[in-house]
């Protein structure tokens, strides 16, 4: 895996994931220090479970993409990396996106949608309309309804257990007694 850096003169300048050396794309793409593969990662698009986004700030109004991207990117987790070889950008857009020091093209935010499996649509919303969005198709369950109605009566520390625990168990480990 590598970084992608400026083209120098057609040919393609990376800097190695493993050991930090900046070098020109080998024939075999391997590393000329410790011969590990150059080529950039591309994840499996895997089907991303569903997820609430977290509350916006409490000062955010209008169209927030750059939060869109951030929180939807988080929410599949993804790693700017990640993202940017799903468009097939450079990771530095990406960032500048989500800090809002560059606003996508018409045709950048369809594949910035593609690449996050949602509508474009939902890129430009606002952050409070996507939470409520998200927050009802969550809720369409019954048995999650109903987890939320009794996990809005615990204290701070029953709800922290309780989601650590649900945690461990998402993640398939067990606990001993």
């Amino acid at each position: 895996m590598a970084t992608m850096m400026a083209p120098v003169e057609q040919r393609e300048v990376l800097r190695c994931d493993h050991c930090s050396l900046v070098q020109f794309r080998t024939s075999n793409s391997l590393c000329r220090r410790c011969h590990q593969c150059l080529e950039v990662e591309v994840p499996e698009p895997a089907s991303a479970p569903l997820a609430v986004v977290p509350p916006p700030p409490a000062s955010s109004d209008g169209l927030q993409v750059a939060n869109a991207v951030r929180d939807l990117r988080h929410v599949r987790n993804l790693s700017q990396r990640q993202l940017a070889a799903r468009m097939n950008v450079p990771r530095t857009y990406i960032s500048k996106i989500e800090n809002g020091k560059a606003m996508p093209t018409l045709s950048s935010l369809d594949r910035l949608a593609r690449a996050l499996q949602v509508d474009i649509s939902t890129l430009l919303r606002d952050s409070n309309t996507r939470r409520q969005d998200e927050t009802a198709v969550l809720m369409a369950d019954p048995f999650l309804a109903e987890i939320a109605m009794y996990a809005s009566q615990l204290d701070e520390l029953q709800r922290s257990i309780f989601l650590n625990h649900v945690r461990e168990l998402a993640q398939g480990r067990r606990r001993s007694a």
